[in-house]
């Protein structure tokens, strides 16, 4: 890949659509680095500082964001994210394809900017199932459920605006769609 500049991967889909198990899979190619976003949530689980998110307070987070250090910045559940720039530039100078896990404004936002952008849009096999995935997750409360359902709802509205679309409802077929449409692009 020397000489060749890398592109963009955005995948995109509503809350609890399986996101994070294909952009894992995803990340097995060895061109294939992932975007590290901000956010001003507190960190879940087993995440780490840089690893799964840059963890900012708010005001640092507007600081970045009025300073122009980011791709794309969104509220998303009342939480901000955003993309940092410098990492994703310097990727894609060296060649490599950085993948990125943004929300739908997010993804508007990278369009408009004219950077080389592939994009992938994730959906359920049904309303029913991405309910009982949300449920099952255990973390969130059930207003938080209805308030994503909803939001899954207006995401999907916007599934026509993505380079591909994939009904996630097996996880080796939809990393082989998205692998075929990669080699096409």
């Amino acid at each position: 890949m020397s000489g060749a500049r890398g592109r963009i991967l955005i995948v995109s889909g509503p809350s609890g659509v399986g996101k994070s198990s294909v952009c894992a899979r995803l990340l097995d190619s060895e061109h294939m680095v992932p975007s590290v976003s901000a956010t001003t949530r507190p960190p879940r689980g087993n995440e780490q500082e840089g690893v799964n998110y840059f963890f900012l307070s708010r005001e640092e987070f507007e600081r970045r964001r009025d300073a122009g250090e980011f791709l794309e910045w969104a509220v998303v559940h009342g939480t901000l994210y955003g993309t940092p720039a410098q990492p994703v530039l310097d990727h894609l100078a060296s060649g490599r394809h950085v993948l990125l896990d943004i929300d739908v404004q997010g993804a508007a936002t990278l369009r408009e900017r004219g950077l080389p952008v592939s994009s992938v849009f994730l959906r359920p096999p049904s309303m029913e199932e991405l309910r009982r995935r949300l449920t099952h997750r255990r973390d969130t409360p059930p207003d938080e459920v209805e308030r994503r359902m909803a939001r899954a709802a207006e995401e999907m509205r916007e599934a026509f605006r993505y380079d591909l679309v994939v009904t996630n409802a097996d996880l080796d077929d939809t990393v082989r769609q998205i692998h075929e449409f990669l080699d096409r692009a």
